[in-house]
């Protein structure tokens, strides 16, 4: 597989666990996302977006890197921009780094968005922050790695038949889950829980323990 990690400008907390999940990746930069690349310790092979946000004389202190200029007035974002040159250079699963939180609710949103986008098209998405990790559940059954204690949350995007929940405090069997229910809202891991769902489109988002690099 082939590994893009894309750098999104939301905030990140550096962590030996995010940095360890990007490593050895390649890394693409989405505008002023490009701020996290040394807090990371990554070299982008490609710098793509409209560079509105990110201030002229801060982009001329980085690293010479190749970048692709697109106008400010355009129906794309510069995070879906760098999403689409990754997969152009053979990417079979994404990262996206800096995916949640931020000044902009709306740019947030538009990220998860993304991931349950590119999740259907069969590329394996991972959300990270430092704090939060993510995943878009397809319908297989996910098992995921967590600690006692460990909280977690479905997000759902319309409504979720068969929701199953395994391995939590607040275990779920066969439920049916409308859109404006909350139910699926900060769970807490026993340990190893595993998730499934017939039908519907939601992201499994868990928070990370304390950690600095």
């Amino acid at each position: 597989m082939s590994c893009f990690t894309i750098l999104l400008a939301g905030p990140i907390r550096p962590t030996t666990r995010l940095a360890a999940r990007v490593a050895g990746s390649h890394v693409i930069a989405a505008d002023e996302g490009m701020r996290h690349a040394a807090t990371l310790g990554l070299t982008p092979e490609l710098w793509v977006g409209d560079f509105d946000s990110m201030p002229p004389a801060l982009a001329a202190l980085l690293p010479p890197v190749e970048r692709r200029i697109f106008p400010r007035d355009k129906d794309r974002t510069d995070g879906e921009l760098a999403i689409e040159a990754a997969i152009e250079r053979g990417a079979t699963s994404l990262i996206l780094v800096g995916a949640f939180g931020g000044p902009r609710s709306d740019h947030a949103f538009m990220h998860l968005i993304l991931a349950l986008r590119y999740a259907a098209r069969g590329i394996a998405v991972t959300l990270a922050s430092g704090e939060e990790t993510g995943w878009p559940l397809g319908n297989e059954r996910r098992r995921f790695e967590l600690s006692p204690g460990q909280t977690f949350s479905v997000l759902h995007f319309g409504d979720l038949d068969g929701l199953t929940i395994a391995g939590a405090k607040w275990p779920l069997t066969e439920v049916s889950v409308p859109p404006h229910s909350i139910l699926t809202l900060s769970n807490e891991a026993l340990g190893a829980i595993e998730i499934h769902a017939r039908r519907g489109e939601a992201i499994v988002v868990v928070q990370e323990p304390e950690e600095a690099m």
